[in-house]
């Protein structure tokens, strides 16, 4: 009895209805969705996943997309069409090279601790340079380590990859592509043979290859 009355007051949706209520929800919010957050706002019944597939096979050649950014979904502009979006003023700011560095290793070697962060840079990590990360939305808290001390990791956000049109973290650039994008060049190791501290770093400083990370 149970199950025939949940199913009178949930009845199967078509198709193409299901499709328009995940469409309007994602229309409807500023930040991507992941399918349990989506669940949430949806009747019960919805086929999320094969709504979600038939709206990005939908939207493939049009001039929004649907795309997935880690594990959430968001409409975004076509690739193509970004330089249309140019007339809005943004307003950046420069990172220093200190945190340009930072968010690079904790993107290609998350999850990362400090003392990681620091061993690979060979130089002292700020809070500040932490904490400007963190403030953007780039980096967050991960787990901590089962080691002695149980130190925190730091892990890149789903923010970081929107931000930079990313699916995930296996979709950052390889070396090859860094190289050939001038990010990479035979500039010496940060502080060169006498080492520094982020501190020497400011925000605004013209370092290469700050142009990668300007922060909205």
């Amino acid at each position: 009895m149970a199950d025939s009355t949940t199913a009178s007051l949930f009845p199967e949706l078509p198709l193409a209805e299901q499709e328009r209520m995940v469409e309007a929800v994602l229309f409807a919010t500023a930040e991507p969705l992941t399918e349990a957050e989506l669940a949430e706002r949806l009747p019960e019944g919805i086929d999320l996943p094969g709504a979600l597939a038939a709206l990005e096979r939908h939207y493939r050649d049009r001039g929004v997309r649907l795309v997935r950014i880690g594990e959430a979904w968001a409409f975004r502009t076509a690739p193509d069409l970004g330089h249309l979006m140019n007339r809005e003023a943004v307003e950046t700011r420069r990172l220093s090279r200190a945190a340009i560095e930072t968010l690079a290793i904790i993107a290609y070697h998350q999850p990362v601790t400090r003392a990681e962060i620091e061993e690979i840079r060979g130089v002292s990590v700020s809070r500040g340079t932490l904490d400007l990360l963190m403030e953007l939305d780039w980096v967050r808290l991960g787990r901590r380590r089962m080691t002695p001390g149980r130190p925190v990791t730091f892990v890149t956000t789903t923010a970081f990859l929107d931000h930079f049109g990313l699916e995930s973290a296996r979709d950052l650039p390889g070396i090859a592509e860094l190289r050939e994008a001038g990010l990479l060049d035979n500039r010496p190791p940060p502080g060169g043979p006498r080492g520094r501290a982020d501190g020497d770093d400011v925000e605004g400083e013209a370092d290469e290859p700050g142009d990668m990370f300007d922060a909205d």
